[in-house]
């Protein structure tokens, strides 16, 4: 770390050295082919959902459009960190800049809870498909989704913002004698637990209503497609809040573990949403499924016949 004294107690650092993971630091280069690999899996996954989605104007709905944006995320997340990595492994160019290790603190923070707000976003989407569809495209429009799309940016940037804001003090001007930073880490556990706790009763009580509502659809068809929607979304939600809290928990208990092992199942509980959740809607999502599928199907040969098709067997093909 470099920086200067002014012969108090205090030192001012405007870089810090990343160790990453200290016990491989002669073998660190062998962990750029599984990040690497780890993170083509993850942008191709996510940007070929994506990508579907947007492709497919049968698809332009709130739901959809709002898995393609959930998938956009990971991999902006996915992005702020694991390149980073890989060039500090290929390179051995330790060294971060103060205000670089500030940027990089909040997008990850902010990509998180941003992640989890569009969470809920989708939550309420599938609360007035489910419980009011005949109202819902006068309820869901493009005017309300950007808007709570917007509140959910701000509401992102609102609980990360004082966090990094308090991390930025403790780390620009630390104490020769490791000072006290447990109003950090009060904050920081309170923001966490009640943001994590707000959400998972806004989503229990929207789930709750869902399948209350879905069970109750009079049509086997309607209920099973509204059942398995919901699982997919329960799925994601699953998957998500785990690994986050897990986290947090493993961080907190396991404090005999060696700083390789913190740092992998940081990297792993960041990256498992990021490498789960296009998998489950390309598979759960029957009109993404089917989207995908025709991608990857291999156009068949077609056998020129003796005589011309009828116009009437070419308008029964679908559109």
């Amino acid at each position: 770390m470099s920086g200067w004294t002014n012969g108090s107690s205090t030192v001012s650092y405007t870089s810090f050295l990343l160790l990453g993971f200290p016990g491989l630091q002669e073998s660190r280069a062998l962990l750029v082919l599984p990040f690497l690999s780890l993170y083509l899996v993850i942008v191709s996954a996510n940007a070929l959902v994506t990508r579907t989605v947007v492709a497919q104007r049968s698809l332009h709905q709130p739901m959809y459009l709002l898995i393609a944006l959930l998938l956009a995320v990971n991999i902006c997340a996915a992005t702020t960190v694991v390149p980073a990595m890989l060039f500090s492994f290929s390179t051995r160019f330790n060294r971060i800049s103060l205000a670089r290790c500030l940027v990089q603190m909040f997008c990850i923070y902010f990509l998180i809870v941003f992640d989890c707000n569009i969470l809920l976003v989708m939550a309420l989407d599938r609360y007035v498909a489910i419980c009011y569809p005949l109202r819902y495209p006068q309820i869901v429009t493009s005017q309300l989704l950007a808007g709570l799309l917007g509140v959910a940016a701000a509401r992102g940037t609102c609980i990360v913002a004082p966090v990094v804001a308090l991390a930025s003090r403790h780390m620009a001007l630390m104490t020769l004698s490791c000072g006290d930073i447990s109003l950090n880490k009060t904050v920081g556990l309170a923001v966490r637990i009640f943001n994590r706790v707000l959400d998972m009763l806004l989503l229990g009580a929207s789930y709750a209503r869902i399948i209350q509502a879905a069970l109750r659809m009079a049509s086997a068809g309607a209920r099973s497609k509204a059942l398995d929607t919901c699982g997919s979304h329960l799925l994601v939600i699953f998957t998500v809040y785990s690994s986050t809290m897990s986290s947090s928990i493993v961080y907190r208990v396991a404090r005999t573990a060696s700083q390789d092992v913190h740092n992998l199942l940081s990297a792993f509980y960041l990256l498992l949403p990021c490498l789960v959740n296009p998998l489950i809607y390309g598979a759960r999502t029957k009109e993404i499924r089917q989207h995908l599928a025709t991608l990857f199907q291999r156009p068949q040969q077609q056998v020129p016949s003796k005589k011309p098709q009828p116009l009437a067997s070419q308008r029964e093909l679908p559109a």
